[in-house]
């Protein structure tokens, strides 16, 4: 099977070994034709689900998994509807309509997209994508660390966390490829942070609202496969704000040339912000999830809201 993903670079972020002290790595995800790691798990559950004659693909999420899946769809030849609420923003719409998927807005929330988005899979044909919750999605997000595997020796992985999906795929990832023993570091913004909820009251919880920023880090409850891992092997969780995901976001700017959002800013932010877990890690992977939920002007103004130079 020819993936619709790419192999991504692998850099070492030099300005940021330097000053920590390591050597620190990064996955450039946000390389990939749908801007985010997305596409390799929802790439692949869209292949296996056209191999299987799907002719319809139905994916709810106004954000990189929309994105993903209409990437996916149209490379596929497919019919590919994005269900989004009415709180995706219209720039969103407009560059998932300009790929050749259809938008429909159903709703004033995600769960309401949702709602309309499974109606839709009533349909003859019709296949429902989810964001994040799928073992094809997990095998694929796998593919990671696969393209690691064997050319680079790290002692720990940071990845930012929504619904669980990468985190989920790259423990699975670690595992096939005998790295089961190298730690997690999975961070969150606070004020999305389910998985961190979770493995505080030792079971899932559904949080009230999504009150950061990250707002495709908005998964109100963690997949359960995502909290299942925390339970088989080592994963540290920890949070940071929106400012210091933003400010992470800037910086990498700076450095790598390179526009992600916040949600890969908590992820940039263990780093940037040198968070006491990274004590003990000399080489230091981190995931560079992307997301297309960014631009300069996005940018400028989360820098003056949260008052940062």
């Amino acid at each position: 099977m020819t993936h619709l993903h790419i192999p991504t670079p692998l850099l070492e972020h030099r300005a940021l070994s330097a000053s920590l002290d390591k050597q620190v790595w990064l996955k450039m995800e946000n390389n990939q034709p749908s801007g985010s790691f997305k596409l390799r798990g929802i790439g692949l559950m869209c292949q296996r689900a056209a191999e299987q004659g799907a002719k319809h693909f139905v994916c709810p999420s106004g954000g990189n998994a929309g994105f993903a899946a209409a990437v996916a769809g149209v490379a596929l030849g497919l019919q590919t509807t994005i269900v989004v609420p009415e709180t995706t923003h219209e720039s969103v719409r407009a560059a998932i309509r300009a790929i050749g998927a259809t938008v429909i807005v159903a709703g004033s929330v995600w769960d309401e997209a949702n709602q309309e988005a499974l109606r839709l899979c009533e349909q003859p044909g019709a296949v429902y994508i989810p964001p994040f919750d799928h073992a094809d999605i997990w095998d694929g997000n796998a593919t990671v660390i696969d393209e690691v595997a064997g050319k680079l020796d790290f002692d720990a992985i940071i990845c930012s966390v929504g619904g669980g999906g990468l985190l989920s795929g790259i423990a699975l990832g670690l595992e096939r490829n005998g790295l089961g023993h190298i730690p997690i570091i999975a961070a969150e913004t606070e004020g999305a942070a389910s998985l961190h909820a979770a493995v505080q009251a030792g079971e899932l919880v559904t949080l009230p609202a999504i009150t950061s920023i990250a707002s495709t880090l908005g998964a109100r409850r963690v997949a359960q496969q995502a909290f299942d891992w925390t339970r088989k092997r080592t994963i540290h969780t920890v949070t940071v704000s929106d400012a210091q995901a933003v400010q992470a976001c800037l910086a990498f700017a700076d450095d790598m040339l390179a526009l992600v959002e916040p949600a890969c800013g908590a992820a940039l932010a263990v780093a940037y912000q040198n968070l006491p877990v990274l004590a003990e890690f000399k080489k230091p992977l981190i995931v560079v999830c992307g997301g297309i939920a960014v631009d300069l002007g996005k940018l400028q103004a989360w820098k003056n809201q949260f008052q940062l130079t």
